[in-house]
């Protein structure tokens, strides 16, 4: 079976060590982290990644987060990478498709089953 590679994008260290301890504890899966959108850029120009989990709150504004996404969606080797929202806010399922982004899934998550819904949202456990 492939070792998942994820891109993790969160600016609190706590929440974002955790999270990648869980992912990789739970499911073997190998974790990047950014806490910026410039650093998330950086690492998808040289490492690949299987999907992209993005904390809303990261981000100070919706224009943050647009810019992103835009950038991820306009780049040739990061325009498949499904995108999955980590946020306390809730969103539609039509917010989150303007967006571009595959599903959102809702803080705070557990974090014992974060790695099952990752998967069930990208088909992974089939």
């Amino acid at each position: 079976m492939k070792t998942r590679r994820i891109l993790l994008i969160e600016n609190k260290n706590a929440i974002r060590e955790v999270t990648q301890l869980c992912l990789e504890t739970v499911e073997g899966w190998e974790v990047l982290t950014a806490v910026s959108s410039q650093e998330a850029i950086a690492k998808t120009k040289t490492q690949k990644v299987d999907v992209i989990l993005v904390d809303l709150d990261t981000f100070a504004s919706d224009r943050d987060l647009s810019t992103i996404l835009h950038q991820l969606q306009n780049n040739p080797v990061t325009q498949d990478i499904p995108v999955i929202l980590l946020t306390t806010t809730v969103l539609s399922k039509k917010q989150f498709t303007k967006l571009g982004v595959r599903t959102a899934i809702a803080k705070p998550f557990d974090l014992i089953t974060l790695a099952s819904q990752v998967s069930a949202v990208l088909g992974w456990n089939q």
